[in-house]
């Protein structure tokens, strides 16, 4: 693997309380994911179920936990699965993990091959009442036309054993992954670290009529050199017009003399992810126009970053961080005080320049799992993005930063990354 180990114990800590929430004499079984297929014999890159890797740290596919607070046998409380290292399978892929190393990364010591799955849960689930089962259920885009690992274990499970009761593992690991521990902050500050690195050799490398794609590769070139395992989510290279479309992400335009580049990107750290987003001139200063939309954009992000702190609802931290935006888009001429006294409270008037949420969890997935109905508490990673598009003007500006919320407030874990306009241009001339 490319990042350092991380210690058992955090593994071992997150099991201990996920098992507290589990019921009386329950199983939970949780499966990696899929390698999916490209063309022909290729894959896409692998990447581990987010709840399988909080509880194991294993980032191998056919992988399988189980847990068994109850078992009768101490050594049955725990039970990983992985497939089996053979000589023809190290000769075509290299080496699987190996018994002692599951053990060495998990902490767990009862380590048995994937195929003794089916005979080891038929003796359990005989004791057993309920069965934890995993799903995606964070997941915004549709997947109605894909079976996964976890859509199989599902069926197999209840048809296997139909007269079992069933419930849900994401409802006891949206509770417990919003809050960090001190061991997964620190991987998060790596993922940053790596993403500052990045920002800078882009820096060096924007001028006018280079191409979108070759400021992507800055980006890439950084995470890969530093141990990041790859981009938190396909990195936004958006200049000029571009960057008011929100999702952006071909990557595939000329920087022109004169545009802005919007840059929303992340490195993934063992598993681990930053989510940050800056604007730079491409010819390295900035226009009084543009100047005047960063700094309104400036304005939101350190007055709004001020409401991240425990106890805030989501709904009243994106309230307030609205009113900053509809304020400064009247400094900037782009709505008038009549435009909000005849506006409906469906369609308020700041919405057609500013049209997304500014704060998500973050960590093992960008937008973390955790439910916007539970107050922010200490612990807590956030981001705070807030955006202007003004399309007609071929401007769209955002600024993101990452936060961790403590006591009393938060610490802005990305302020190592350029922001101020004055830095950035210092630092585009040399």
């Amino acid at each position: 693997m490319r990042y350092d180990k991380i210690d058992s114990s955090l593994f071992i800590e997150n099991r201990q309380r996920f098992s507290e929430k589990l019921k009386n004499n329950s199983i939970a079984i949780l499966t990696s994911n899929d390698v999916m297929p490209t063309n022909a014999d290729d894959v896409m890159g692998f990447a581990q179920n987010n709840d399988l890797f909080y509880l194991t740290g294993i980032d191998q596919d056919e992988t399988i936990l189980v847990v068994y607070p109850d078992a009768y046998k101490e050594e049955n409380k725990a039970i990983l699965f992985v497939k089996e290292v053979s000589a023809h399978s190290k000769l075509w892929e290299g080496d699987f993990l190996s018994k002692a190393a599951v053990t060495e990364i998990s902490g767990i010591r009862n380590v048995k091959w994937i195929h003794e799955f089916e005979k080891t849960i038929q003796l359990f689930a005989f004791e057993a009442d309920t069965f934890y089962l995993g799903h995606n259920e964070h997941i915004k885009r549709t997947t109605s036309e894909m079976t996964t690992r976890q859509d199989r274990m599902i069926q197999w499970c209840k048809e296997k054993y139909p007269l079992h009761q069933y419930d849900r593992v994401a409802k006891i690991t949206r509770e417990l992954r919003p809050i960090k521990s001190e061991e997964e902050i620190i991987l998060i500050k790596k993922a940053i670290a790596i993403s500052v690195k990045g920002f800078k050799n882009l820096l060096k490398a924007v001028k006018p009529n280079c191409k979108e794609y070759e400021l992507e590769a800055e980006l890439i070139y950084e995470s890969i050199k530093n141990g990041g395992k790859r981009h938190a989510f396909k990195p936004i290279v958006a200049s000029g017009k571009n960057a008011c479309a929100l999702h952006y992400n071909s990557n595939d335009g000329i920087c022109k003399e004169g545009d802005m580049v919007l840059v929303d990107f992340g490195v993934c750290y063992a598993n681990y992810n930053s989510d940050t987003t800056r604007c730079v001139p491409v010819n390295g200063t900035f226009s009084p126009r543009q100047r005047e939309v960063y700094q309104s954009i400036l304005n939101c992000l350190k007055e709004g970053s001020k409401l991240l702190k425990p106890g805030i609802l989501s709904r009243d931290y994106e309230k307030g961080m609205a009113q900053l935006i509809e304020k400064e888009l009247l400094k900037l001429g782009l709505i008038t005080a009549e435009d909000i006294e005849s506006q409906s409270p469906e369609v308020p008037a700041y919405k057609k320049y500013f049209m997304h949420g500014t704060a998500h969890h973050l960590g093992l997935d960008v937008h973390d799992v955790g439910l916007y109905s539970r107050p922010f508490e200490k612990g807590m990673v956030l981001t705070c993005e807030p955006g202007i598009y003004i399309r007609e003007e071929g401007i769209g500006c955002r600024l993101e930063n990452d936060y961790l919320l403590i006591e009393d407030g938060n610490i802005n874990l990305s302020e190592a990354m350029p922001i101020e306009m004055d830095e950035i241009e210092d630092l585009m001339k040399q």
